[in-house]
């Protein structure tokens, strides 16, 4: 299939309150764009949920960014909380073919998958995982070919957001599943984007140095995120569609598209075996679809 491959070199980010389903959404996605002739490359930004190589295909995981960027400050490293030190990640504009085949995983479609790092991983005391926010704020691939689209796969909650990891995005998706604290979430994340693009700075009392409380105004300034988008998830049945819909109607948040419960999908999560996203497919297809008209200048609508 011919494409215009607006969607090309773009950085998507799924966001969402904790079992809201952004690691499937993540997942469909991919196999949806790369079906439509886009190159691919997930980044696992998620520093608590395990289980997402193998959802994609992968028999393990790849070894994390934070090992091949010096690992995280609270342990020795070179890796900083972009809270405490909102300065860029050095380094961070890489191509596939430059990392070590151990970092980068591809499955038999070809979508690669990148892993920022697990909070588990990096013993006691190391509780912030600020450094993951950082990796995922920064990192760039570069291609000599199509550049890939990268979805970045963010941890359960606001917190990423609340860093400013969004700055940096193309679009936000919010993945929303039948909850009202999923709903709550999506509100507040769009409200959140709103207001960096309305040129509202984030605080900067904590930090010491005015070179650091330049250079966060300076992320904020510069953010390039321009919307968030809503995707419904699991939806049941039609009166619950109908009540999650009225909602964001009654917000004048329109969503991209509704992807209902697939029973197989919960299956492939509990086994831990490869997501099959067929029984997905037509409503995926026009998610991407969708996100194609938007990235080519036209409304959800179209």
């Amino acid at each position: 299939m011919t494409v215009s491959k607006v969607l090309m070199g773009k950085r998507i980010g799924v966001l969402g309150k904790g079992g809201s389903g952004k690691s499937t959404v993540v997942v469909l996605l991919a196999h949806a764009l790369r079906a439509r002739g886009y190159e691919v490359c997930v980044l696992d930004a998620d520093s608590t949920n395990v289980g997402l190589h193998r959802a994609l295909g992968l028999d393990g995981a790849p070894r994390s960014l934070l090992d091949y960027f010096g690992g995280m400050v609270f342990t020795g490293g070179s890796v900083t909380c972009p809270v405490d030190d909102p300065t860029p990640l050095q380094g961070a504009e890489i191509s596939l073919v430059q990392l070590a085949d151990e970092y980068v995983g591809r499955n038999r479609d070809g979508i690669a998958l990148l892993a920022a790092g697990k909070i588990g991983d990096q013993g006691p005391g190391a509780g912030c995982d600020g450094p993951i926010s950082k990796i995922a704020r920064d990192l760039r691939i570069r291609s000599n070919g199509d550049a890939p689209v990268v979805l970045i796969d963010f941890k359960a909650g606001f917190e990423d957001a609340a860093r400013g990891a969004v700055t940096t995005l193309d679009w936000a998706l919010a993945v929303v599943d039948p909850t009202t604290a999923a709903m709550q979430v999506a509100v507040h994340l769009k409200e959140m984007i709103e207001r960096i693009k309305a040129g509202e700075l984030p605080a900067t009392s904590h930090l010491e140095s005015l070179r650091l409380v330049e250079m966060a105004n300076r992320v904020f300034r510069e953010a390039l995120v321009k919307d968030v988008l809503v995707i419904l998830n699991r939806l049941p049945a039609k009166e619950t569609e109908e009540y999650v819909k009225s909602y964001f109607e009654m917000r004048k948040i329109e969503p991209i598209g509704i992807l209902h419960e697939y029973p197989s999908i919960a299956v492939s999560w509990l086994k831990g075996t490869t997501l099959d996203w067929t029984d997905a497919k037509e409503e995926v297809e026009g998610i991407v679809e969708r996100l194609e008209t938007i990235a080519g200048g036209g409304r959800i609508g179209q």
